[in-house]
């Protein structure tokens, strides 16, 4: 299955002009890097958020979030979103401004 087009889109729509920022395919979906790091990213129809360690354990409490494990070994600091939990544009910009501000702090590749 390949990435929600509908979700990348929302995401291109709010990382359109964000310095920085560009798309890539990855995990068989769809990405956006921000200064080389990976920063969100659709995973069939869930969103991938990297937030950091701090910044994910902060987030795990809401519905709908989970730890990112899409090889069965879950990844510290990454989370996954489902559907229900980004359908809310303030929700989707919840997750996508944690994840700029923690990949802002990361050293640009």
């Amino acid at each position: 299955m390949a990435s929600d087009p509908k979700l990348v889109a929302r995401l291109e729509t709010l990382l359109v002009g964000h310095k920085g920022v560009e798309p890539r395919k990855m995990f068989g979906g769809a990405c956006f890097m921000l200064n080389g790091n990976m920063c969100v990213g659709v995973h069939k129809d869930q969103l991938i958020v990297r937030a950091g360690e701090e910044g994910a354990n902060a987030l795990l409490g809401r519905e709908h979030v989970r730890r990112m494990d899409i090889t069965g070994k879950p990844m510290k600091g990454w989370l996954m979103i489902a559907p229900a939990g980004t359908a809310r544009a303030a929700d989707l910009r919840r997750y996508v401004d944690a994840a700029l501000e923690f990949v802002a702090t990361l050293p640009a590749k």
